[in-house]
């Protein structure tokens, strides 16, 4: 099994990765995620482990940079979820709905490639109808923990939602 490269923080902010013996930036970093190099960020001085806050600085860089993915409005939701839900209820949602949405696209990207002589939006959509049930379920779930709201008046306002789209459509 192999270890997980080290990456050390030095005080003056500078991150020195240890496999390479070179100093390294945060586009460094993203790179080693993008090609799924396992690694750990420590604080020189406090041997904390850091990873989490170097993640989150290259998100917010990249965030900065062309098209954000994340909206204010989401940004705001989850710091409002700090302290109001189970911190790790929320992070395993975040996750899960970030996998379904990977697993989502290589689906669809697969699907199209192997449909012949079949309308390929019609097997995208269907494809794409079942994936967002599992992840409207899964979002049910959680607006009703948010709210404090019990089951069965949840599932009817989720009937009414759905008549209404279908009225709509």
């Amino acid at each position: 099994m192999e270890l997980a490269r080290v990456i050390k923080k030095y005080p003056n902010r500078r991150l020195y990765d240890t496999e390479e013996s070179r100093y390294i930036t945060l586009a460094d970093v993203r790179e080693l995620v993008l090609n799924k190099v396992d690694f750990v960020v420590i604080d020189k001085k406090s041997t904390e482990d850091i990873t989490r806050t170097i993640l989150l600085q290259v998100i917010s860089e990249q965030e900065q940079q062309g098209e954000a993915i994340m909206s204010q409005d989401f940004l705001s939701q989850v710091i409002r979820s700090y302290g109001k839900v189970v911190p790790g209820f929320m992070a395993n949602y975040l996750e899960q709905s970030m996998k379904l949405f990977m697993v989502q696209q290589q689906n669809l990207r697969g699907q199209v490639k192997r449909v012949v002589g079949v309308d390929p939006i019609e097997a995208v959509a269907d494809a794409a109808q079942k994936n967002f049930n599992r992840w409207k379920s899964l979002q049910d779930e959680v607006l009703r923990r948010f709210t404090g709201t019990p089951r069965e008046s949840h599932d009817e306002e989720n009937a009414k939602l759905t008549s209404d789209q279908k009225k709509v459509s």
